[in-house]
């Protein structure tokens, strides 16, 4: 059905009212996921590996974390720290990736807590550790692989999916990193 998933009815006075319920979210395409396989090489990065073990070693309990991420929602623009992850070496890293293909839209590193640790853009908030894309690709240090729904993107006027892997020190997970991708950017390579 494509964009119409659902129809509500609803009966008003008798009269019978259709309206269709746009798509919210749409399974990868195979695309996505074929492409997905060739980034989990991509956690195994000695630059990003470094990075995360750096931020590792800091020792940020979770209150310092979700404190510092209050802080981050509430910032308009970008600030001091915030710029300081988008600068860094990691991030330069993450933006040679980031170049090397024009469907690639966003990518940012995350600590063994979900924490970022370096990003190519701004991202709405500093913790990613509640959300899938972390949970699933970090998976408790086992490591795993993780595709999210695809979204329409009203800022990018794009469909966009989030390809998460582990970042991977020998066997272990220590980390996780997202790659945004531009589906329609995608589809047409």
């Amino acid at each position: 059905m494509g964009m119409l998933q659902a129809v509500c009815r609803a009966t008003v006075l008798g009269v019978v009212v259709f309206a269709a319920v746009p798509t919210q979210a749409e399974e990868a395409p195979d695309s996505i996921k074929q492409l997905a396989l060739t980034l989990e090489s991509w956690g195994r990065n000695p630059v990003l590996i470094a990075a995360v073990e750096a931020q590792n070693a800091k020792g940020q309990t979770l209150d310092q974390i979700k404190q510092r991420d209050g802080e981050w929602r509430e910032t308009s623009g970008v600030d001091d720290f915030m710029r300081s992850l988008i600068e860094n070496e990691a991030a330069a890293e993450l933006a040679r990736m980031e170049a090397s293909e024009p469907y690639f839209f966003e990518l940012f590193l995350m600590d063994n807590q979900g924490a970022n640790v370096a990003m190519t853009n701004k991202t709405s908030d500093y913790w990613q550790g509640d959300e899938a894309k972390f949970i699933e690709s970090y998976k408790g240090g086992e490591g795993a692989l993780h595709i999210s729904e695809v979204e329409f993107d009203e800022s990018a006027q794009a469909y966009l999916v989030q390809i998460s892997v582990p970042v991977m020190d020998g066997d272990s997970a220590i980390g996780a990193m997202t790659i945004g991708v531009n589906v329609d950017e995608l589809e047409t390579q």
